[in-house]
């Protein structure tokens, strides 16, 4: 310990956060601005912003050990199996190099059944990662993706500068838990994540679990952040949350639209469709958890809509993939700029049967892999509306 030196943390070491606050438990990143909070008291989307999807710290350094002291809060469902500590990606002249965990920190135990929750405080830990070249090299921390993280102390054996701007494109990203990173194996492998490595770019992730809304703050925070390419994942969240009606959909998504070009009137913007989640293709929602599945101790859900309600405007996936795809189809005719990807493109039927999704919603690793190469194929690959020009 006594060879390394505290490194300040300072915002120009952190990328992928709209803020950092510091608090008396450490610095912790926000993906949406203090103003954007301030307009919405839902607690699952005051837990997700905080949980550093694409968050990372990024410097250049000749150190041999970098250490993060860190707070974690950590996710217990109660009835379903234990979840598996965050994992913290070490990313050196762009390649994962090393890869560690930090145990304990803060608890919440969420009931889903009663709807309740329970913070319980702990202790911050130190994740450790030894043996690097001793030689400059430009680093990338990469946060867990699913733990709110409170940033206590960064130690190396050598100075720290921050990383400089490299020119590359930024894409800034908004959609659901798939997007957040569901069920992924590390922060560099959702499929986000994954899509921004392949195509070269600088990701902002703003995939929130449970709160891909249509919300009005998020388009405001889309126009006003700079971008070089905006994507949009919308769908699967109005049909979990039963949120609004068909009647609602088409406005609200032109008003969201139209928010995003006042401020990127020519940035190229691709809306996406949700990918397929047989639960929900033909049934509308709320999602609710499968409690055949809570006495075998697995977390899974189910749809708990009325298919007989569609023709009154209750969403399913499939009318919201007609709605959405219609929509833009009438806008790009004066909007060159605005593309659609059917989201079964990226997982559909036949990926289902192979790498089915474990709780009936989200994908698997292995199927964020897929999804993320198949997106920078399709996108960032030859022909694809986020080629370089």
């Amino acid at each position: 310990m006594s060879d390394l030196t505290t490194i300040a943390l300072t915002p120009d070491l952190v990328r992928g956060a709209a803020e950092l606050e510091r608090t008396d438990r450490g610095l912790l990143p926000h993906r949406l601005p203090a103003w954007a909070r301030a307009q919405c008291a839902d607690p699952q989307l005051a837990m997700v912003e905080t949980q550093p999807s694409g968050v990372r710290l990024a410097f250049r350094t000749a150190a041999t050990t970098i250490e993060l002291e860190a707070l974690p809060t950590k996710r217990v469902y109660v009835g379903a199996p234990a979840r598996p500590d965050g994992v913290y990606d070490l990313v050196v002249d762009g390649r994962l190099a090393a890869q560690g965990s930090i145990a304990g920190g803060d608890r919440l135990t969420v009931d889903m059944m009663a709807g309740t929750a329970t913070l319980e405080p702990g202790e911050p830990g130190t994740v450790r990662f030894a043996g690097l070249a001793d030689a400059p090299k430009d680093v990338e921390l990469w946060l867990p993706w699913d733990e709110t993280t409170a940033l206590v102390a960064l130690r190396t054996d050598a100075p720290v500068e921050p990383r400089p701007a490299d020119g590359r494109r930024r894409w800034i990203h908004h959609g659901s838990s798939i997007s957040h990173g569901s069920t992924a194996a590390s922060p560099t492998t959702t499929w986000p994540a994954l899509a921004a490595g392949l195509g070269d770019v600088e990701l902002t992730n703003l995939g929130l679990g449970g709160s891909a809304l249509l919300d009005p703050f998020l388009a405001r925070i889309l126009r006003d952040t700079p971008a070089d390419l905006i994507s949009l994942k919308l769908g699967i969240n109005l049909v979990n949350t039963d949120l609004m009606r068909l009647r609602a959909l088409g406005p609200a998504v032109h008003g969201y639209l139209d928010t995003i070009r006042d401020g990127h009137p020519t940035t190229p913007l691709l809306i996406i469709s949700p990918i397929l989640c047989p639960i929900h293709e033909e049934t509308p929602g709320p999602s609710l958890p499968d409690l055949s599945a809570w006495t075998e101790g697995r977390l899974s859900f189910r749809a708990g809509g009325d298919p007989a309600e569609v023709p009154h405007g209750r969403l399913t996936l499939t009318s919201i993939r007609a709605e959405i795809a219609r929509i833009v189809a009438e806008r790009a005719e004066h909007d060159p700029h605005l593309h659609y990807l059917d989201g079964r493109d990226l997982y559909g039927e036949d990926d289902h049967a192979r790498l089915p999704l474990p709780d009936a919603l989200h994908p698997d690793a292995d199927a964020h892999r897929l999804i993320g190469e198949r997106f920078a194929a399709r996108v960032f690959g030859d022909g694809g509306i986020f080629l370089a020009p």
